[in-house]
C-alpha cells in the first residue's frame, strides 16, 4: 500500500532551518518553471506554432490544490501567486467563452437570414454574409487578449523565479525551462537540438538570445 502524499511544508518541517528554506525554494522553483513553460506553450499555439509540449498549467494548479493549501510557492513562499494565477485563468476562460458565444450568434443570424431569403424570396442572406467578416475580427481580438494574458503571466512568473533564485542563492542553471517565445525580459536563452531553453538572468532589464 502506498504512503499518503504529504505536502511540501510537512516534509520541510522535518529538516533543520537552513534546509527548510532550501527545500521550499527548490520545490517552488520547480513548480514555477513548469508553469512558465506551460503558459508560453499556450501562447505559442495562439501564434499558429505546432507545439508538442504537454504540461497543462490548469491541471498543475489542481494538483497543487489537491495536495493541500500549504504548498511551496503557492502559500509558504508567496500566497499571492495562487490568487493571481487563478484570476488570470478565470479571465482567459471568460474570453474564450465570449468568443464561442460571438461565433454562435453570428452563425445564427447568418442562418436565419438565409432561411428568410428562401421563405420570403428576398435577399436577406446579404445581411448574414455582411456579418461573416466579424468572425475574423472576433478571432483576432480574442487572440490578442489571450496573448497579452499569457505574456503578462509568463513574465510575472519569470520575475518571481528570478527573485526566488537570487534570494535563496540557487543555481539558475539547475532551473532551466523550455521556452517557445524569445520576447521576455530577464532571461538568457540557448538553442539546443531539442528546442529553446532559458534560465533567469541577474539583470532584469536585459534579455540575451
Amino acid at each position: 500500500m502506498t504512503e499518503p502524499i504529504r505536502d511540501s511544508v510537512e516534509v520541510a518541517l522535518e529538516l533543520d532551518e537552513k534546509e527548510v528554506y532550501s527545500h521550499i525554494a527548490h520545490e517552488s522553483a520547480e513548480d514555477i518553471i513548469r508553469i512558465i513553460s506551460s503558459l508560453d506553450a499556450e501562447r505559442a499555439k495562439l501564434h499558429g506554432e505546432v507545439i508538442y509540449y504537454r504540461d497543462d498549467w490548469d491541471d498543475l494548479i489542481r494538483e497543487r490544490i489537491a495536495k493541500g493549501k500549504r504548498h511551496t510557492a503557492f502559500d509558504f513562499y508567496n500566497p499571492a501567486l495562487l490568487d493571481i494565477w487563478e484570476a488570470k485563468v478565470k479571465e482567459s476562460k471568460e474570453i474564450k467563452k465570449r468568443e464561442k458565444i460571438a461565433y454562435a450568434s453570428i452563425g445564427a443570424v447568418a442562418f436565419l437570414s438565409l432561411v428568410a431569403s428562401v421563405s420570403l424570396g428576398r435577399p436577406y442572406f446579404l445581411i448574414g454574409f455582411a456579418l461573416l467578416p466579424l468572425l475574423l475580427t472576433v478571432r483576432e481580438r480574442t487572440r490578442e487578449k489571450l496573448d497579452l494574458i499569457y505574456y503578462e503571466l509568463t513574465q510575472f512568473f519569470i520575475d518571481e523565479l528570478r527573485e526566488l533564485v537570487t534570494k535563496h542563492s540557487l543555481q539558475p542553471e539547475r532551473y532551466k525551462f523550455k521556452i517557445f517565445s524569445g520576447d521576455y525580459f530577464g532571461i538568457k536563452t540557448k538553442r539546443t537540438g531539442t528546442g529553446l531553453f532559458a534560465v533567469v538572468s541577474p539583470e532584469k532589464s536585459e534579455s540575451n538570445h
